[in-house]
């Protein structure tokens, strides 16, 4: 068994070396030019050396700082490193190039109808920063870089938006905007595309929904403020009750707390008149029942 399983590890291992010998031949392959096309860069040489003086501006190019030149040499692709920043030769007969430009570039999601997971039918849209870091897969393998990044956010954030729920919409919009990231970035790494950030601007609900919000918002904060005002005047009951059972304790207690309120209210400026009437008269009624 386990000689079996040495020799189909051999055999696949000498797969992989056989496959990546030929793609090696086929690279080597495509870049050559072949006969003729090494007679038209030399047909080229000459016409350059004999209008040399003129042909200079055609042949030396600039690029700036931030920008990179994909060199095509009779539709193939000279050299696997971009040219840049600065001057660089080209053969006016047999060379074109194709400027990359690496600045960051953002662009707005436009708003997209989104039907989340629990049916609900929000409007969504965002933002997306990025920029190219291969210059030579951004040109030779997408037609339209820019265009196509786009459109897959676009796509892609109807894609992440569809799996949540209203409530995950509304509060975890980082974790979304972090998961749609790692999504663009690998669906156009092989474009050349670093995605460097995606955030979420606006989330439109229904004007329904809304009203329906806002009035479970405020029947909900109306039963915390009576759940709040029940337990306060819970609270105050069994502290008056503790007071009662402290002036039962003591009679005099009693006349200091109505001393005290004479206090309270002769501080006030106004003119209530007080008829002092002595506890112990209400007390002979209340025997006499």
């Amino acid at each position: 068994m386990i000689s079996t399983t040495s020799s189909t590890a051999a055999m696949v291992t000498q797969g992989k070396l056989q496959i990546s010998a030929v793609e090696n031949v086929e690279d080597k392959s495509s870049g050559s030019l072949g006969c003729f096309g090494w007679l038209l860069v030399f047909i080229s040489l000459i016409f350059i050396a004999v209008t040399f003086p003129l042909t200079i501006f055609m042949c030396v190019k600039i690029v700036k700082e931030y920008e990179r030149a994909v060199i095509f040499r009779l539709g193939r692709i000279t050299d696997r490193k971009p040219k840049g920043p600065g001057l660089f030769c080209v053969l006016p007969c047999t060379d074109n190039f194709v400027k990359v430009d690496l600045r960051t570039v953002s662009f707005d999601i436009p708003p997209q109808e989104i039907l989340t997971k629990d049916s609900v039918t929000v409007s969504v849209d965002g933002v997306v920063y990025f920029r190219i870091h291969c210059p030579i897969s951004a040109v030779a393998n997408v037609s339209n870089a820019h265009s196509c990044t786009r459109l897959l956010a676009q796509t892609t954030l109807r894609n992440a938006l569809g799996t949540k729920n209203l409530a995950e919409l509304l509060s975890d919009r980082e974790g979304i905007s972090i998961s749609m990231q790692e999504s663009l970035d690998e669906a156009t790494d092989p474009w050349g595309i670093k995605v460097e950030r995606v955030e979420i601007k606006d989330v439109k609900l229904p004007q329904q929904l809304q009203r329906a919000m806002a009035a479970e918002a405020e029947a909900t904060r109306e039963a915390r403020a009576k759940i709040i005002a029940a337990e306060g005047e819970m609270k105050a009951s069994r502290a008056l009750k503790e007071a009662s059972l402290v002036i039962a304790e003591s009679p005099s207690a009693l006349q200091l707390r109505y001393l005290q309120s004479l206090n309270s209210i002769a501080a006030e400026k106004n003119s209530t008149i007080i008829f002092p009437l002595p506890i112990d008269m209400i007390e002979c009624f209340m025997q006499r029942k």
